[in-house]
């Protein structure tokens, strides 16, 4: 298979960065994605240019490193799947293939397709855990909790962090993110306690990394890898509204 491809190139952060194109051949409809890319990396080096650096780390759907955007899609065209995850099957030879960063005021670029995500280390940090006594774990099935809340909170819980939610959110929103982990937390018992003072240092936070707001459209929802629903920005808004309420 030989593919046309065209890949955001920058030096870093500061420099301006442009599309260049490249010419690959030899690809099967078995390599991954990130597999077409160390393809190319190959020859470029052989070439004695500098490589294309991407964030990738597991390579398995689970780590959130490999967010790219696709011909405009953050992952592909494939819904619920991650960049790594991502076969060159869904492609055809002689394709076109447009390669970019998430973009995002709150993920400036790093070099080429790699992006800075601290911002979503630090909204983790301003709340995104619960304070509970070292020790032995308690027997799961003494803890008073439903298998339906069980698994609401699973589902929750599900989402790895890649920012596809943010890139592909028209105002730049964190919300699925920010909400699908105040949602995990805040409907087990274990994380009840910190629920009021969680969701308002995580929130003030995200507005704070400078993310946008939510306007509803679900289109996080759309593109998310694990099909977070938008429920959580919704149970995010109860939490955040109760909490005001009962700070006065």
């Amino acid at each position: 298979m030989k593919l046309y491809l065209k890949i955001w190139r920058q030096l870093n952060a500061d420099s301006k960065g442009e599309m260049v194109d490249y010419e690959i051949d030899g690809v099967t409809e078995h390599m991954s994605f990130l597999e077409m890319l160390d393809l190319l990396n190959e020859s470029l080096i052989q070439q004695r240019e500098r490589v294309i650096e991407f964030d990738h780390d597991c390579r398995e759907g689970i780590c959130g490193q490999c967010g790219v955007m696709i011909n405009g899609r953050a992952h592909g065209p494939l819904k619920h799947t991650t960049t790594c995850q991502l076969h060159m099957r869904s492609f055809k030879d002689g394709d076109t293939i447009y390669i970019e960063p998430f973009r995002a005021t709150a993920f400036p670029v790093v070099r080429d397709l790699k992006i800075n995500r601290t911002a979503f280390d630090a909204i983790i940090t301003a709340g995104g855990y619960i304070g509970a006594s070292t020790g032995q774990a308690p027997e799961a099935n003494t803890i008073p909790i439903s298998y339906e809340t069980v698994e609401a909170s699973f589902d929750a819980a599900a989402c790895i962090g890649c920012g596809a939610c943010v890139a592909t959110c028209k105002n730049s929103s964190a919300a699925l993110f920010v909400g699908a982990k105040i949602t995990h937390l805040a409907l087990l018992p274990q994380g009840k306690i910190e629920a009021s003072k969680r969701v308002l240092t995580m929130v003030n936070q995200m507005d704070s990394e400078g993310f946008g707001a939510c306007s509803n459209t679900e289109a996080c929802e759309v593109e998310c890898p694990q099909g977070i629903s938008v429920l959580s920005i919704a149970k995010m808004n109860y939490e955040y509204n109760k909490a005001l309420v009962m700070r006065k």
